[in-house]
């Protein structure tokens, strides 16, 4: 099913828009809609470079990936950026990858304006991505509890690994 424009819902931008891109929110959405790279978000930190070309590839000739790591660690921290030849390409993922599983994990992909050095590391306090920090649930895919809550629980056990 098309909408008015002629593009299918999965292939819409969504609302989220970068808050460190360097530009205009008009030059934004240029971008986005000619983009050939897209976020991938909800990664497992243990999902390989390789896992992810297996399945992206899929859809299409890559041109590169870019593994999301921590800025302090250099560890991956559950993102990447996969970066196709063709638009087409890129589309034909965010129909069919788009909330499919990889890891065990349900994954999460969106157009990006493009990647720029530097948007690999994750913006979090900690180094990782901010969503990490926060978050209450254990999730051994994503490092155990969130980061908060891992310094409360060293704090309060004296600092001790037990």
């Amino acid at each position: 099913m098309m909408n008015s424009s002629g593009v299918t819902p999965s292939v819409e931008l969504s609302s989220y828009r970068d808050q460190h891109f360097k530009g205009s929110r008009a030059e934004q959405d240029r971008l986005l809609r000619v983009s050939t790279t897209l976020y991938v978000g909800n990664l497992s930190f243990y999902t390989t470079e390789e896992q992810i070309y297996e399945l992206f590839s899929r859809c299409g000739d890559i041109k590169r990936i870019v593994m999301g790591l921590d800025k302090y660690k250099k560890t991956p921290c559950g993102f990447c950026f996969v970066e196709y030849y063709q638009r087409a390409d890129a589309e034909n993922c965010m129909r069919y990858i788009n909330g499919t599983r990889l890891d065990d994990r349900i994954i999460r992909t969106d157009w990006d304006a493009g990647f720029v050095e530097g948007r690999q590391y994750g913006r979090g306090k900690t180094g990782g991505q901010v969503r990490d920090e926060y978050r209450s649930d254990f999730d051994s895919g994503r490092g155990g509890y969130g980061k908060i809550i891992q310094q409360k629980v060293t704090i309060g056990d004296g600092g001790f690994d037990r």
